[in-house]
């Protein structure tokens, strides 16, 4: 039996075991979107996890709205980035880059611009910038014309990645942002190629894929979904037609692995009562399949087991235990987590999370 302790292969990567680490935004960039030191010190430390799954990191100055959040497309970043991939390797680890754009999720104050979106839909709720939170402001739906330009920064960016060390790179069409935007009906109200039928909604996501894995290897490309329930206000009238063509979309490519973070009846943040999307992309998607969203150990072996995951990964569970396959394997109780640390500055709720005593 397939146990969350074995390893598994993801394309061109070996992952010591499949219990991964989730991207997890925790703000510690300067005000400029560039690494600082003390990521490698919270990389470093979570170094035991089978793969890490970065933070999102800003494909463009367009798409990065959260202060303090990292970005990959300068010289600056990218050297910045290194210390940290190096710090992971040494580790013995192994870490993919998540590349983001937060589409109709920014607030001009911080990236200088309107927000962009599949259509001009503005999002519920408010942005994060640097005076506090603001109100959604209304996106601009962006032109055919611009599409290929959009798609030259996800490939920029994963070739940064690259340089900077990274073993691979996850697009992040998940959680309401720009890919999703482009995904989901909810939001896209487009009549051009990207819109309409499902299958048009994914063409985005299909040429952005394609692209990325051209530039780097289909082997070292991922992505993350999120398809069952809204998402920062982003949802689907026919989830299970939408989960059924973005699978058959990037079967073809032969990425490393997907990703889906899944919400549950009862989950912790953020709640749905729409099935699991993960079983028909499964139907569809012969590669590795990682899933995600409040697992226990009990829940996570079950996936494995049947089966439908090859790997799962974990959120908050490993912000506040570095050392959460040490953990899971010993029998060990979690750590709690510190909520008021997530998004500030400093090393504390960051870097300070005690990790079991070594026998011997």
């Amino acid at each position: 039996m397939t146990s969350l302790f074995d390893p598994v292969q993801l394309g061109a990567v070996t992952a010591r075991n499949r219990i991964f680490m989730a991207p997890l935004t925790r703000a510690r960039a300067t005000h400029d979107h560039v690494p600082t030191p003390i990521m490698a010190d919270y990389y470093r430390q979570r170094a035991s996890a089978g793969l890490i799954i970065s933070e999102g990191i800003g494909v463009s100055q367009q798409g990065l709205g959260w202060p303090y959040a990292a970005g990959i497309w300068s010289a600056e970043q990218v050297a910045a980035w290194k210390p940290v991939t190096q710090a992971v390797h040494d580790a013995g680890g192994r870490i993919f880059a998540q590349l983001w754009h937060m589409g109709r999720l920014v607030h001009s104050s911080v990236t200088g611009e309107q927000p962009v979106s599949s259509s001009p839909v503005t999002a519920p709720g408010h942005a994060h910038s640097y005076e506090g939170n603001k109100p959604y402001e209304q996106p601009r739906a962006l032109e055919a014309e611009e599409i290929p330009a959009l798609i030259a920064t996800y490939v920029t960016a994963a070739r940064n990645a690259r340089e900077a060390g990274f073993d691979g790179v996850q697009i992040h069409a998940a959680n309401g942002y720009l890919i999703d935007e482009f995904l989901r009906d909810g939001v896209n109200q487009r009549q051009d190629a990207y819109g309409g039928s499902p299958e048009n909604r994914a063409r985005l996501l299909r040429e952005i894929t394609q692209a990325v894995a051209d530039a780097i290897g289909a082997d070292r490309t991922a992505v993350r979904l999120s398809l069952n329930g809204a998402s920062q206000g982003t949802d689907d009238s026919d989830p299970a037609s939408l989960s059924a063509a973005i699978a058959q979309a990037l079967e073809p490519i032969g990425l490393a692995f997907v990703e889906m973070r899944e919400l549950r009846q009862d989950g912790t943040r953020g709640a749905s009562d729409v099935p699991r999307q993960s079983p028909i992309v499964r139907r569809y998607f012969s590669g590795p399949l990682v899933l995600n969203s409040d697992y226990d150990v009990a829940r996570a072996q079950e996936d494995l087991t049947s089966g439908l995951a090859q790997a799962i990964s974990f959120g908050r569970p490993f912000i506040s235990n570095p050392d959460l396959p040490d953990r899971f394997s010993a029998g060990a109780p979690l750590n709690a987590l510190s909520e008021g640390t997530l998004y500030t500055q400093g090393a504390e709720g960051y870097v300070d999370y005690p990790v079991l005593a070594k026998a011997g």
